[in-house]
């Protein structure tokens, strides 16, 4: 028998003074079985640092075609698509091609590193591709407040992140490879 995604709840409260973007927003996760609590939550901080009433989680592991979230224009064109992890320069080349933006939040120090020196070149040549770097600095503690129902209050301000839940408290300074 397959064992069935579990469910998380979140609230956000996203102030990004940068994009003059303010919203709450009640979220649902889904956590794939062979999914971390630290990749999850990437996800849900990618959904913060871009976030829009329109952007959607998908599938996400379950579905080769579709990214982690995306959003879609009116008439059906994706506008954005998010990754998170370590795709192959093959995958973000398809999503250049099929998206306005593409937005990948990489992770996993080692692994991040070693990915990006061997496909730096290949990936820079992307017009529409955006890199952001979460380093395990961020991510243990963030993997931390993962709970099956979460309220988070996101602060992006000055070219800095601040994440808080209850008394557990985060800042992070994206780092940006492309």
């Amino acid at each position: 028998m397959a064992l069935k995604a579990t469910i998380f709840k979140a609230v956000v409260n996203v102030a990004d003074t940068e994009r003059h973007v303010y919203l709450e927003q009640a979220l649902t996760l889904a956590r794939h079985p062979s999914e971390t609590d630290a990749r999850m939550m990437v996800r849900l901080l990618a959904w913060c640092m871009r976030a829009d009433p329109g952007l959607e989680f998908t599938r996400g592991l379950c579905a080769e075609d579709e990214p982690d979230l995306w959003r879609h224009e009116l008439h059906g064109d994706i506008s954005e698509w998010i990754e998170v992890g370590l795709p192959e320069p093959k995958r973000l080349k398809r999503a250049c091609n099929r998206s306005q933006q593409v937005v990948l939040f990489a992770y996993g120090a080692r692994a991040a590193h070693v990915w990006w020196q061997q496909n730096q070149t290949e990936i820079s040549k992307l017009a529409n591709l955006q890199l952001y770097y979460v380093d395990d600095t961020l991510l243990d503690p963030l993997a931390a407040l993962a709970e099956r129902t979460m309220s988070l209050q996101v602060t992006i301000s000055d070219g800095s992140v601040w994440i808080s839940a209850g008394e557990q408290a985060l800042s992070w300074t994206p780092e940006r490879w492309l």
